[in-house]
């Protein structure tokens, strides 16, 4: 059999530090918490905004009171 050197096998001594929740000071639009959220995730943070947006639309202003609660309580990088 030939060695596949695309293929990435998990390594159990390869420890990495835990992504921990910051709010960006880089990637902010008010208070960097979507930026953080995004970085923590390893997604995009227009992502997590657009979710941001629906969950205020279509939880009764839930959006808005999970924002500024992690903008209280979240401290900035």
């Amino acid at each position: 059999m030939t060695e596949n050197s695309n293929v990435h096998y998990f390594d159990a001594t390869q420890t990495s530090e835990p992504r921990r929740f910051r709010r960006s000071s880089e990637d902010r639009m008010i208070a960097g918490v979507c930026g953080g959220a995004a970085r923590a995730l390893n997604v995009d943070s227009a992502i997590i905004r657009v979710v941001l947006v629906a969950a205020t639309l279509l939880g009764f202003g839930l959006g808005i009171l999970l924002y500024l609660t992690c903008w209280l309580i979240v401290p900035q990088e």
